[in-house]
């Protein structure tokens, strides 16, 4: 069962027990700071382990107060001038350990290692495109094949067309007439940024490097849409995607400790973010 997503004042929020968590999605400072008391009692009712915030800088230092420990920042997050500040506070205060930090660390130094290498072309066969409504049943497919749970139902073509409508951007990479890999762009058109995420490539077509293509040729549309700020929260232990971003010229902005349920499990997660568009070499 996907989590809820619900209207608190101004704010959103997603909730539910596939995450154990809730998240504070978007906050209207104006909601303060009854909404972090809000918060509290949900959390209490649900018997969740976390409430994950993302805040405009200037109201973090209330989270804080509040018991909220900083995670992570993008910089120029709202309308290319206020930084987010991404901050967790532990119900549970066993699930504020991991006992994958000295993983996550090699893997962010790795990938810091490849920032902005070199990246092969496009395997030949394969053609890269934006996606539309009549690709929602196939796409659909995909995801369902690649992950046995998501945080967000993307394995639903009903929730696939109704975000396409509203405010997503996705993407495919084809071989054959047929969907290889898969992308986003999540839009938050009011702020000018976007979430690059939901990249699945069929067990097939791994290792042709499809993930960095797509990010390569989401980033010029998000531009297009007039995204200043393009940013992900990418599955911590995982090598390839983050240094996919990496690759890309994108900088690491914190880790979120046990924040997302990907697959059947709850997982630490990573941001890296770009707030300036730049053309990758191609060798």
């Amino acid at each position: 069962m996907s989590d809820t997503l619900e209207q608190i004042g101004n704010s959103r929020i997603q909730h539910g027990p596939d995450n154990d968590r809730i998240y504070l999605m978007k906050l209207d400072p104006t909601d303060l700071p009854g909404v972090i008391d809000f918060l509290d009692n949900l959390a209490s009712e649900k018997g969740y382990t976390k409430i994950f915030a993302k805040v405009p800088e200037p109201c973090a230092s209330e989270f804080v107060r509040h018991g909220y420990r900083r995670e992570g920042m993008i910089p120029k997050f709202y309308s290319g001038e206020t930084s987010a500040t991404f901050l967790g506070n532990f119900i549970d205060p066993a699930w504020e350990i991991t006992l994958q930090r000295d993983e996550i660390e090699t893997i962010i130094v790795l990938a810091q290692s490849k920032n902005r290498t070199p990246i092969k072309r496009l395997p030949d066969g394969y053609a890269l495109r934006p996606a539309v409504e009549a690709d929602v049943e196939e796409l659909a497919k995909v995801y369902r094949q690649v992950f046995a749970s998501y945080p967000f139902p993307i394995h639903d073509p009903d929730y696939l067309i109704e975000t396409m409508r509203s405010h997503v951007c996705y993407f495919v990479a084809e071989k054959d007439g047929k969907i290889a890999a898969a992308s986003s762009g999540e839009m938050d058109k009011e702020n000018g940024n976007a979430e690059m995420t939901d990249f699945a490539s069929l067990p097939e077509h791994l290792g042709n490097g499809l993930a960095v293509h797509l990010l390569q040729f989401m980033e010029p549309e998000m531009k297009k849409h007039g995204m200043a700020t393009l940013y992900t929260i990418a599955r911590a232990i995982s090598p390839g995607m983050n240094i996919t971003f990496a690759k890309c010229g994108y900088i690491f902005g914190g880790t979120l400790i046990n924040n997302t349920q990907i697959s059947g499990s709850i997982e630490s997660m990573n941001l890296w973010y770009r707030s300036v568009y730049v053309a990758m070499p191609s060798q």
